[in-house]
């Protein structure tokens, strides 16, 4: 199991990679992700939408409101980022995150985390994606994602075998 923040479940659906890492992996969001991933008329909040209705992404309801409340003021992140890390520290689970003061918090608070060039690199490497496609989910990742032009770059030069 898998919990997911927005950002890394929008930019995987963006690069067309969701319903795979949904199909291998037993895939967890809030229902503030839930919110915040589904509320635009777009391909990746369709997708989403399909992926929960069709029981592939599970969503569920954190309530510890006094958890919530302490992270927002000491790390000063978003709801479905607070909502989402809360599930993972409680359930022991990694968090799929690629907003990068939550990775921070991870860090911190000694939550495992994840991030959709992770993912990317794994299905590549499980043979899942041939080098083309996963060259092109990259560029597509670069475009949608906020990765340096290091981590594109090293990520690029591993796919192509250099």
């Amino acid at each position: 199991m898998i919990i997911f923040d927005s950002s890394t479940l929008i930019l995987l659906a963006k690069i067309e990679l969701l319903k795979e890492i949904a199909r291998q992996l037993e895939v967890v969001i809030s229902t503030e992700v839930e919110r915040e991933s589904t509320v635009k008329d777009t391909f990746d909040a369709r997708l989403i939408k399909k992926l929960i209705e069709d029981g592939k992404i599970r969503v569920a309801k954190v309530e510890k409101e006094k958890e919530k409340k302490k992270l927002k003021d000491d790390f000063n992140i978003g709801e479905g980022e607070i909502s989402a890390l809360l599930l993972a520290k409680n359930k022991n689970f990694s968090l799929a995150t690629d907003d990068g003061p939550t990775i921070k918090v991870c860090k911190i608070l000694d939550v495992k985390f994840t991030t959709a060039i992770h993912f990317l690199i794994r299905t590549y490497e499980r043979n899942i994606l041939n080098k083309d496609i996963a060259l092109a989910k990259l560029e597509k990742l670069e475009k949608y994602g906020r990765y340096s032009s290091r981590i594109i770059d090293d990520v690029s030069r591993r796919i192509k075998g250099g």
